[in-house]
């Protein structure tokens, strides 16, 4: 038999797949390794099914995190000067003028709701239109303001921020690319 499990059965003991894996051999029943048959992935396309120098280069091990790598290093410098650079701060700050604003006053009607709703179930009550009440609009509004407020973000950053930092970024991508010595 196996090893001892904690309650002083043997493994393999029990109804578990270990005993039906004993069951298959010791009654003739063939067994067989089950392969994953990915129909997306080809594994000779990625490489794994080639051992290293058959044909392929060996990957390149990343140096140390103690290491100093001159071309990582240059292109960390790269994204600290954009960081700092008044076009990014410029970028940053038109989104937190619309974010901060748009997000306190979501949180302030969405908890004005909760509380309306668990205080006050009279005001929540009173009928509006019908059948329809207070409450039901009021949810209703959430879900109207969500709306207005991602097409507002959406319209706010194509027209004040979406060029600024497409910018940002093509400049980024030439910097990067010069210090690590040309196009690749």
């Amino acid at each position: 038999m196996g090893m001892q499990s904690s309650d002083d059965r043997a493994r393999g003991a029990g109804d578990g797949p270990e005993r039906s894996a004993e069951n298959r051999r010791d009654h003739g029943a063939p067994t067989r390794e089950v392969r994953h048959q990915d129909p997306w992935c080809d594994p000779s396309a990625l490489g794994w099914d080639e051992p290293y120098g058959a044909g392929a280069p060996a990957p390149t091990v990343p140096p140390a995190r103690g290491e100093p790598d001159p071309a990582a290093a240059r292109v960390r410098e790269v994204y600290v000067e954009v960081q700092r650079s008044a076009a990014f701060q410029e970028v940053r700050s038109r989104y937190r003028r619309f974010v901060v604003p748009g997000v306190a006053v979501f949180l302030s009607w969405y908890v004005a709701y909760v509380i309306a709703a668990t205080t006050a179930p009279g005001l929540m009550a009173r009928p509006v239109v019908g059948a329809v009440n207070v409450a039901m609009l009021a949810g209703l509004g959430q879900f109207l303001t969500t709306f207005l407020l991602t097409w507002a973000y959406t319209r706010h950053a194509r027209l004040r921020r979406d060029r600024a930092a497409l910018e940002l970024r093509w400049d980024t991508q030439e910097l990067t690319r010069e210090t690590r010595g040309g196009a690749r």
